[in-house]
């Protein structure tokens, strides 16, 4: 049966003596669908926001105000390893299956490939600590309490042939905002025109396209944004405030005739958000520390400082229900896609980082070739495969071509049929006729000899 599952992370002491919830639990797995429930749990965990990272195998937790990751692993349902790193970490995410990026609070970020044990660090880019991170295959966009946002290469940051004494530097520098960076999100193109959109506390939401450093759109909020989760189609962007509320900013206007967000004339000039705010139950939510949003984009979640886990339905853009409560602040919520790819190899056991540089060994279990059907690439796959829509190009410029030649080819094997029919017919005939010639004139000899 299709599921579809989140992990949440929470900070700190309980809030309440609540008996009923585990004092050392930290983080939380929970399924969605068909009804929603606490599947596992992992202990000893307290995690700031943008945090908590998650792949098919392990799961990454950033320790709060300290230089450590909790690794756990999903398939033994405990805590793998503890891994120390040189500086206090304030964020973290991960890149595919097998890169942890993370942020450090003297403004660097550490690359570290759980499957070699590799780790690259770059130069104290930013002023402040790294606040908030988000990434693509190729790209990752650091966010800083210095109001700053920089843009690093992959391919650049892991090249082997890059001269170490150098520094890593970023691509670029996106300075837009006026006061610290509190989210960043990431578009879901793979195009050059990716965006990315960034969230301050100068109360506004800005949005980037990061491959050129151009500014595409400023909206200016009521309050100050604290986290932000992106529609699954790029169509609009929800963020949660201070005191538990949401609001949907749509990047896309219905009845325009080109995307709003690269209008040239529109780049330069503010805009003032008037959507309506959806508003909490009531005032106990509390702060909304963390977005999340269900694989269709028909469901947002948010976790809060009271420790609740709110559901909202974005079509009817209001309250839902409360889907769990744990007790104390929840500062993470990652999401589980109900489709996931089945990676050709599996990290059982990470590699902890080596700090010298050594032979380059990478650990890892093959799981096999197991091809995939036509139906699981067509869903997996973002918009329509290559493949297929050339195999219905052909189909549609082809029709006319098959069906006369089949018809042709039909119709000459049914006259090579009934020629041969005809011939065997007239067989027949002769046949009968020369019989009857025999019986005809041995007839006529022996009436004629009794005559």
């Amino acid at each position: 049966m299709l599921s579809e599952q989140f992990i949440s992370s929470i900070r700190a002491q309980p809030r309440t003596a609540n008996t009923a919830i585990a004092k050392d639990i930290g983080i939380y797995i929970h399924t969605l669908h068909p009804s929603p429930k606490i599947e596992s749990n992992f202990k000893k965990s307290s995690t700031a926001v943008n945090a908590l990272a998650a792949n098919s195998t392990h799961v990454f937790a950033a320790q709060a105000d300290k230089a450590v990751v909790h690794v756990y692993s999903r398939e033994r349902g405990n805590q793998e390893a503890l891994i120390s790193f040189p500086e206090r970490l304030h964020t973290l995410t991960l890149v595919g299956d097998d890169l942890l990026v993370l942020g450090t609070a003297e403004g660097r970020v550490i690359l570290w490939e759980v499957c070699t044990g590799r780790q690259v660090s770059t130069s104290a880019a930013h002023l402040q600590p790294v606040s908030c991170m988000a990434s693509t295959s190729t790209h990752i966009i650091t966010g800083s309490e210095d109001s700053n946002l920089h843009v690093w290469s992959i391919p650049q940051l892991l090249s082997l042939h890059t001269n170490t004494n150098e520094p890593h530097e970023p691509i670029r520098t996106l300075s837009n905002h006026r006061a610290a960076i509190t989210s960043v999100v990431m578009g879901h193109s793979s195009s050059t025109s990716n965006i990315c959109i960034s969230a301050s506390k100068d109360n506004s939401i800005i949005v980037w396209n990061y491959h050129t450093g151009d500014l595409l759109r400023t909206f200016l909020l009521p309050s100050t944004p604290l986290c932000m989760a992106l529609d699954p189609c790029d169509r609009a962007v929800y963020t949660g405030f201070e005191d538990g509320s949401l609001q949907m900013i749509e990047l896309i206007q219905p009845n325009s005739a080109i995307n709003p967000l690269y209008d040239t004339r529109l780049q330069n000039t503010p805009v003032q958000v008037n959507s309506p705010v959806w508003s909490p139950p009531s005032e106990n939510l509390g702060a909304v520390h963390c977005l999340g949003l269900s694989y269709d984009g028909t469901s947002l979640f948010s976790g809060h400082s009271s420790g609740k886990i709110a559901h909202w339905d974005t079509g009817r853009r209001a309250f839902l229900v409360e889907l769990s409560d744990l007790n104390a602040p929840v500062t993470n919520l990652v999401m589980q896609s109900p489709f996931p790819t089945t990676p050709k190899t599996k990290s059982i056991n990470v590699v902890k980082p080596k700090l010298a540089e050594g032979n380059y060994a990478f650990t890892a279990q093959l799981n096999g070739t197991k091809k995939s059907t036509t139906f699981d690439q067509a869903m997996e796959y973002q918009g329509f495969p290559k493949g297929m829509l050339e195999k219905a190009l052909l189909d549609f410029a082809q029709p006319q071509i098959t069906a006369t030649s089949s018809s042709s080819s039909s119709s000459s094997s049914e006259e090579e049929k009934l020629r041969k029919e005809n011939a065997e017919l007239w067989k027949v005939i002769n046949e009968q006729r020369a019989l009857q010639k025999k019986t005809f004139e041995k007839y006529s000899a022996l009436k004629t000899g009794g005559v």
